[in-house]
């Protein structure tokens, strides 16, 4: 009895196969999507045995769904799909071709504004969420929202976030020192984090998964800061310390200059009570 051949090639074949499929598994968790792709293996994996056994019939019917099945997974995964290769575009190994193909327009960022409103916001125990855009399109999550297009100051984003306001519940969005939007809806992160994380550090951690975005959290139970980026996130950050913990993740070309200032000027306006320090 001749056995299939089976090499070294083969081998790596199928690793691939399973760390892709890994992959997408980790991707589409908490969603329906697993399902839809579990029953697309099935669906394969039976016209591979009905191939093998020569049965003519049911091995056209199921070959035109295959042929078929590749444009309904591209249609059905399309918004997982575009994750996946924004995952794969983020890596640190891409960042020449990410330097081509991206317009460095971001310009130089103001913090002052940002760590002077969430500091106060800090110490009212406001809730807020700020998304700083850099390279990425956030188009959709912009036209999902309330535009704006106010320039960047500390009574804006004050109100966008007092209290029973009508914009906020949801993001604001800042890109070249302009509030472009806000009221809008971030991707809530799908990732296994700690249950105390409310809802505004999950959707700053969605964001950054698959945006190269910088996001300012204020705890609205503790009053507590965070900034997070690349899907991790910094928690209980001193508001002294604040500027310095935006401009580390900053990646246009002003970055460095930026990250100067940070360290030359405070960036705090000083009270004469000082800010508690509070533990999330």
């Amino acid at each position: 009895m001749d056995f299939i051949p089976f090499t070294f090639v083969d081998f790596v074949d199928i690793l691939l196969v399973a760390l892709l499929m890994l992959g997408l598994y980790r991707m589409t968790r908490g969603t329906n999507a697993p399902y839809i792709f579990t029953g697309i293996i099935v669906i394969y994996i039976v016209w591979i045995v009905v191939r093998a056994l020569n049965m003519t019939l049911l091995q056209s019917i199921l070959g035109q769904l295959v042929s078929v099945g590749m444009i309904a997974v591209i249609i059905l995964f399309q918004p997982e799909l575009r994750n996946f290769l924004q995952m794969i575009g983020m890596k640190r190994n891409f960042k020449i071709l990410n330097s081509i193909f991206n317009a460095q327009n971001q310009a130089e960022i103001t913090l002052q504004p940002i760590v002077t409103a969430c500091t106060e916001m800090s110490q009212t125990k406001t809730g807020a969420l700020i998304v700083l855009a850099q390279n990425s399109d956030l188009r959709d999550i912009i036209d999902g929202g309330i535009t704006l297009d106010a320039q960047l100051s500390v009574p804006i984003l004050e109100n966008i976030f007092f209290k029973n306001a009508p914009l906020h519940d949801g993001a604001a969005i800042v890109m070249n020192n302009r509030v472009v939007a806000a009221k809008c809806i971030l991707p809530v992160t799908q990732s296994n984090v700690p249950k105390a994380y409310g809802t505004r550090h999950r959707a700053a951690i969605g964001i950054t998964e698959t945006s190269d975005a910088i996001v300012v959290v204020v705890s609205e139970e503790t009053g507590g800061i965070s900034v997070a980026h690349g899907g991790k996130i910094e928690r209980n950050i001193p508001p002294q310390r604040l500027a310095k913990a935006i401009s580390q993740h900053f990646i246009s070309a002003e970055s460095e200059r930026i990250r100067n200032k940070a360290r030359r000027r405070p960036s705090v306006v000083r009270r004469d009570k000082p800010a508690e320090k509070v533990e999330e």
